[in-house]
């Protein structure tokens, strides 16, 4: 179907058709004097293809297959020539046609000379990692596949350990240098380490505020795993309680599947295996005891922080509920088990990596 504005008129009269029928022998062996580029031309098989149609079962007309193509070319190139039948529009679609093309072909240009590149073995990139620092440990990673494979290396993690670590430093048992030659969960407790021993991110754990400035919602349908109550030992002993909730965050799956990711080496994956990736544990220092209900299994759907009734401390609310809050459904419109502590005096969540957090058996 011609597009819109598409005046272009091909002076091809009924009188030059042939009185045989057009085959596909007579394409495909056509004369290359008739065309340059050795074919026939769009315009001129569309002509030729529009008048066979009306004179289809009619046996009339005069002259050869070559006659009616050189005729028809002719016609062409007196279209052509005439450029008062052109359509305005129509240059301005080839102009934007022909820069459009080239701008691609620039781009590929481009991008084929970027693609030039040496590609460096893997040693290499462990020396480079010598030289890193521990908060720049993933912008060096997403540099090449190669740097990402050195930063997976026990070597990597075991350098890293060993550039940091100070005589002097007060570490846990599993973080001594004893225990940390152990491939199993290396990675994990290496970062842990890095928290007791490199200032900066020691100073990143000591700024965090006893009460977050607003409510987290990190932990808002997350798994509890673990609840347990002890006494906290300090200036008041007798009134000061910890309560202590350890989640795990779910994962959900879009309809389109994860998205890719690199695969770890096979050889590596002990040292990068951790059991507590998604875990966190919330903390919740209470002036007095409170009886609470057992909530280990349930999802937490709802989690706040307000001014107590004294207007001194706080009151947290945590609701629970025994399946992940399903879409397009209020939080409470499900029901649960609801545990309220107050007064609070201090709310924290703690990642897995924090020194306050309870360290499996592995890590």
């Amino acid at each position: 179907m011609p597009k819109k504005g598409y005046r272009k008129r091909l002076k091809f009269r009924a009188g030059d058709v042939c009185s045989e029928s057009v085959t596909v022998a007579d394409y495909a062996n056509a004369d290359p004097a008739v065309v340059k580029s050795g074919r026939v031309k769009k315009a001129v098989a569309n002509a030729v293809e529009k008048e066979v149609k009306q004179l289809c079962g009619l046996e009339a007309s005069q002259g050869t297959v070559a006659e009616v193509l050189s005729s028809a070319a002719s016609a062409k190139a007196d279209d052509v020539d005439s450029n008062d039948e052109l359509d305005p529009e129509d240059e301005e679609r080839d102009n934007e046609r022909k820069e459009a093309r080239k701008k691609k072909n620039k781009r590929r240009k481009e991008s084929s000379e970027s693609g030039d590149g040496n590609e460096y073995p893997l040693d290499v990139w462990l020396v480079l990692s010598s030289y890193i620092r521990p908060e720049d440990l993933c912008k060096f990673a997403l540099i090449c596949r190669s740097a990402w494979t050195a930063t997976c290396t026990a070597a990597f993690w075991t350098r890293l350990y060993r550039r940091h670590y100070r005589i002097d430093a007060h570490l846990p048992f599993r973080l001594q240098p004893d225990s940390i030659d152990r491939m199993r969960c290396l990675r994990a407790c290496v970062i842990r380490s890095l928290f007791h021993l490199y200032e900066p991110f020691d100073l990143r754990v000591s700024k965090i505020p006893p009460l977050p400035e607003s409510t987290p919602t990190t932990l808002l349908n997350s798994k509890c795993l673990l609840f347990w109550v002890r006494k906290v030992s300090g200036t008041r002993p007798e009134s000061l309680w910890e309560f202590n909730f350890k989640f795990i965050k779910q994962q959900r799956h879009s309809k389109n599947g994860c998205a890719k990711s690199l695969r770890m080496p096979r050889q590596y994956e002990d040292v990068h295996w951790n059991p507590d990736s998604d875990c966190y544990m919330l903390q919740v220092t209470t002036l007095n005891y409170i009886l609470t209900p057992v909530v280990m299994g349930m999802t937490l759907a709802l989690f706040t922080i307000n001014v107590s009734t004294d207007m001194r401390h706080h009151r947290v609310r945590l609701l629970f509920q025994d399946s992940p809050l399903q879409r397009g459904k209020k939080k409470w419109d499900q029901g649960g088990l609801q545990v309220v502590l107050d007064p609070v005096q201090s709310v924290r969540v703690v990642d897995w990596w924090h020194p306050q957090y309870p360290s499996s058996h592995y890590t």
